[in-house]
């Protein structure tokens, strides 16, 4: 099992997918060019689900044994599942912008509780 910095340092790692992600989106709607599905899309897409699946699977079974009031296992399937989806998504500027926005915004929210209560958790182990 992951250490919470471990944890905390993925969570921080996913957000700057995230941030990457809407970077790309923003670059394929300007230039109205896909990106080529087995030379972009896919290999990021792959990348994107293999780190996704071990942050879940890891920050699932530390909040098995850490509950916590604001933060459910539902909520991070799926975070897991939208970010995911997005990674593709942004690749293709015929992505309707409200949707994708939406989603990026709710992946961001969702992973800034993570990392809120993952920084919280080790303030507490140092005092």
């Amino acid at each position: 099992m992951k250490t919470p910095r471990e944890l905390l340092d993925m969570t921080k790692s996913l957000i700057r997918e995230n941030q990457f992600i809407k970077a790309r989106f923003e670059q394929a709607k300007e230039s109205q060019v896909e990106g080529d599905f087995y030379q972009e899309v896919k290999p990021y897409a792959d990348e994107i689900k293999q780190l996704t699946e071990i942050w879940r699977d890891e920050f699932v079974s530390w909040l098995a044994e850490h509950p916590q009031k604001n933060l459910h296992h539902q909520q991070i399937n799926t975070v897991t599942d939208n970010i995911q989806m997005v990674s593709i998504q942004a690749f293709f500027p015929r992505t309707s912008r409200k949707r994708f926005v939406d989603h990026v915004q709710s992946i961001e929210y969702t992973l800034s509780v993570v990392q809120s209560v993952l920084g919280e958790h080790l303030s507490k182990q140092k005092n």
